[in-house]
This record gives C-alpha cells, structure tokens and sequence, in this order.
C-alpha cells in the first residue's frame, strides 16, 4: 500500500512499465529527475498523475508501434535534449497495443499486489458512472 504517497504511487507506474517493456527485450529505466521510462536519452514512456481530493487519475503513454515523425516538432516533456522511442524503435517489433495492453495490465497488478479479472460490459458501464461522477465532484 502507498497510503498516500504520490511519489511511490509514480514510481511503482514506471516499474510496470520497465517489466513490461523487458518481457519484450527491452531494457529501460528511470532517468532522474524525469518521471517515465528511458532508453538513453529517448522516452518510451509517459506518465501523467492528478490528484484531487485524495483520488488519483492518471494515464500511461506506452509507444508501442508509434509513428515517431509527429514527435519531430515536439519538446518531450520540456526537455531539450530528449527524443521519443517506440518498442518498435527499440527493437520489439511486430506488436500493437492490444497485445501490449494484457501484458501492461498483469504488471500493474503485480506492482500493486491486486489481480487481473475479465471486465464484464455492465461493471464496465457501472465504472464509467463511478468515473464520471468522481470528476464531476472534482
């Protein structure tokens, strides 16, 4: 349990994302200060956090089969010396994001000790409402 910490909740997000990268071949890491998963000076990964009220949404960019040219002009993350990888790019190709998704999903379970279930269509619909009514009480 991270009770809280907002810090180890981003860390434990780039852990799943460095196993799951290396269940493919491809070795990443952190890059401090940064949040996201690196290659070098090339990030693969992503991380977006907000935290109101206690509760956290966040969103993971994993660049699996990415078409890098529409990063040409962009400034990762405001670091000028930063570039954008793709696990294509790095080497694992052939994948789309709904293989990866599965593979993403059991890491992220492992790293916070919960388990994987099959998403029935009205529990998905019951967890749209609980999502949108957490943002609309933000």
């Amino acid at each position: 349990p991270l009770h809280g910490d907002v810090v180890a909740y981003l860390r434990a997000l780039e852990a799943a994302l460095i196993a799951t990268a290396a269940r493919y071949g491809v070795a990443v890491e952190r890059r401090p200060p940064y949040t996201g998963v690196w290659c070098d000076d090339s990030k693969l990964a992503a991380i977006g956090v907000k935290l109101a009220r206690g509760v956290t949404t966040h969103g993971v960019a994993l660049n699996v089969c990415t078409d890098l040219s529409w990063f040409d002009a962009v400034v990762p993350c405001g670091i000028d010396d930063a570039r954008v990888a793709s696990l294509e790019s790095l080497g694992a190709t052939g994948l789309t994001p709904q293989e990866i998704a599965p593979v993403l999903a059991a890491e992220l379970a492992a790293v916070f000790g919960q388990r994987c279930a099959p998403l029935q269509a009205d529990s998905l619909a019951a967890l749209r409402d609980l999502a949108a009514s957490v943002r609309n009480a933000a």
